[in-house]
């Protein structure tokens, strides 16, 4: 496995969950948040559909860019606060419900991606 391809790996995430809150803001809000909090209007749409188009544009850069190996250990870094976003707003303030469960599951792989590149990246430099 290429550093390059477990970049690209990363950029997934972006594009599928990105891509799903893009095309069907209607759905996300109905599936991960508590009806509580749901407001399920043309503004809620539009907020998560923006929300959406920019995690797809997050996701184009981080596929076209030219990683380095400091790269992948800064976005490894970065990752971090949103674990405690998934704990705080599932657990403590339950605005969203288990199906955050996704995007929890798409920070642990991302966050596991990226310390393997930044491994491999020393690797392919020596």
């Amino acid at each position: 496995m290429q550093p390059q391809h477990l970049q690209r790996l990363i950029s997934l995430p972006y594009f599928i969950l990105g891509g799903w809150c893009l095309v069907a803001p209607g759905m996300v809000e109905r599936l991960t948040i508590t009806p509580a909090y749901q407001h399920l209007s043309e503004t809620s749409a539009l907020l998560i559909g923006c929300f959406g188009a920019q995690a797809v544009l997050g996701g184009l850069f981080i596929w076209f860019s030219q990683w380095q190996r400091r790269t992948f250990l800064v976005y490894a870094i970065a990752l971090l606060p949103f674990f405690w976003f998934n704990y705080w707003f599932v657990f403590e303030v339950p605005i969203f419900n288990r199906w955050l469960a996704l995007d929890f599951g798409a920070n642990a792989a991302m966050l596991a991606l990226s310390l393997w590149g930044w491994r491999l990246s020393a690797d392919a430099t020596q």
